[in-house]
């Protein structure tokens, strides 16, 4: 139950963040989750909040944030978007996560088998799913190593992964490149910034080094 307590969360670095979320998703896939004492939490974390990391994530029902890396109330700040999009909305509210609430670490989380990059693969349009296909459509343009058409769709599951874990690296530039308040934390070493990709299938969360920034 909430092991980091408040007075420690300001001295906590980025590296020690992401410790605990490896440790965290290893009790999750070993089912060894830790015991949460949820009435107790509520009243700690009733006047304030200082989560430890801030997670943009999809909003795909089989990857809730806290379940996958085993934690509770009051630890991580969620901001979850279909396809993991750096949105203006979800950058403001990283923003927030990081500069007023005090969180150490920004993870942009995707997944595989994601519906949202499988439409930016078939470039699928309807209604308002078409804007945030367009934001995941970076990553298609990046990716040089499929040739065909036949293959560069969402029938192609490792066509489907490159791009997966491309949008994250792209969200990831688009939140640096459109937040001055999250460059100069990273910069300063204030709060780290990672990908990683979510395995729907084993439970386990990959995260990304070469995305590293910050720490």
């Amino acid at each position: 139950m909430y092991k980091h307590p408040l007075l420690d969360r300001d001295k906590m670095t980025p590296q020690e963040a992401l410790d605990i979320l490896i440790l965290g998703n290893e009790r999750f896939t070993n089912e060894v989750e830790t015991d949460k004492d949820f009435k107790s939490l509520i009243d700690l974390t009733k006047n304030e909040q200082h989560p430890f990391v801030s997670v943009l994530s999809c909003s795909d029902s089989r990857a809730p944030v806290e379940l996958l890396f085993d934690q509770a109330l009051g630890d991580v700040f969620s901001v979850r978007l279909a396809g993991n999009i750096a949105s203006d909305k979800a950058i403001g509210s990283l923003e927030f996560g990081s500069k007023y609430l005090g969180a150490k670490l920004i993870v942009v989380m995707g997944h595989t088998s994601c519906g949202a990059v499988k439409a930016a693969c078939d470039d699928f349009k309807d209604g308002h799913i078409g804007e945030i296909v367009n934001m995941i459509k970076p990553s298609i343009r990046h990716e040089k190593t499929v040739e065909g058409a036949e293959n560069r769709c969402s029938k192609n599951d490792d066509y489907v992964q490159k791009i997966c874990e491309l949008n994250v690296k792209c969200q990831i530039e688009n939140i640096l490149r459109c937040s001055d308040i999250l460059e100069e934390m990273t910069q300063a070493k204030e709060v780290g910034i990672i990908g990683a990709v979510y395995d729907i299938a084993t439970g386990n969360v990959r995260f990304m080094e070469n995305t590293a920034i910050g720490f």
